[in-house]
């Protein structure tokens, strides 16, 4: 089950996954008002890093995550509440939130059901979001780490990832709009082998995680000065505003 797919791996995604753009952060609640009167559900919210990111301009979040690991990694921020519950039932309330967004979990959820129910809770004239860190290979050592990345896959997130994107944004093209930001992030060495071990389609434990592992080490050896790299991301917000009256 794709709810349980991170159990394993939570420390390591609360150590080593990168954060967001501010910016990527204020689009989801431009316009809507005072962001200290905003609600907003974090989809999908994992260990906490984008809902503490939403929290610290003001909003008040609603953490929604199925995985117990994952909310047991997360850090206790006031203004977030934690939900045990899905994207596609959330069981907060209709027309409950200002804004309901997924950071880096979109392509976990049933489209159909997962639209409907961001409908359900958000009020007439909110948003839905989609915000995602992807690498930008135009970086050598970004390039470097995705081609070991590609290279130990074990199934096809990265496709499904923006596939998944691509989807959302076709709900509504009209009511649509799209940023892009950039966004590096700093790592030491065991940060990069971190970043890999949270990673749910590459392999841990096994001789495969052996030999990647390995191959971290030898990128490092390339690539890092006084021991840290920096992977250059591209942060990209779809951002869907609901009509008034909807």
């Amino acid at each position: 089950m794709h709810t349980e797919r991170f159990s394993q791996r939570a420390g390591s995604y609360a150590a080593s996954r990168p954060s967001y753009p501010l910016e990527a952060v204020d689009v989801l609640g431009e316009g809507l008002g005072n962001p200290s009167g905003l609600t907003v559900a974090d989809l999908g919210a994992g260990t906490g890093i984008s809902a503490r990111l939403i929290a610290s301009r003001g909003p008040r979040v609603f953490a929604i995550e199925p995985n117990a690991g994952m909310r047991e990694a997360a850090a206790g921020v006031a203004r977030i509440e934690w939900i045990d519950a899905t994207a596609e039932s959330t069981t907060l309330p209709d027309a409950s939130v200002d804004v309901a967004a997924a950071f880096q979990a979109w392509h976990w959820f049933e489209h159909a059901a997962a639209v409907a129910e961001a409908r359900r809770i958000v009020r007439p004239g909110g948003r839905l979001a989609v915000v995602y860190n992807e690498r930008d290979e135009r970086d050598p050592f970004t390039s470097a780490y995705g081609d070991i990345v590609r290279r130990y896959a074990q199934d096809a997130t990265e496709a499904r990832r923006a596939e998944a994107l691509a989807r959302f944004a076709t709900i509504d093209p009209a009511r649509t709009r799209r940023f892009d930001f950039v966004n590096v992030h700093h790592l030491d060495r065991a940060g990069v082998h971190a970043r890999a071990a949270s990673t749910s389609y590459l392999p841990r434990e096994n001789e495969r995680a052996r030999a990647m592992s390995a191959d971290i080490e030898a990128l490092l050896d390339a690539y890092a000065v006084d021991g840290v790299v920096a992977m250059h991301l591209v942060t990209t917000v779809v951002r869907l505003d609901l009509e008034a009256g909807a």
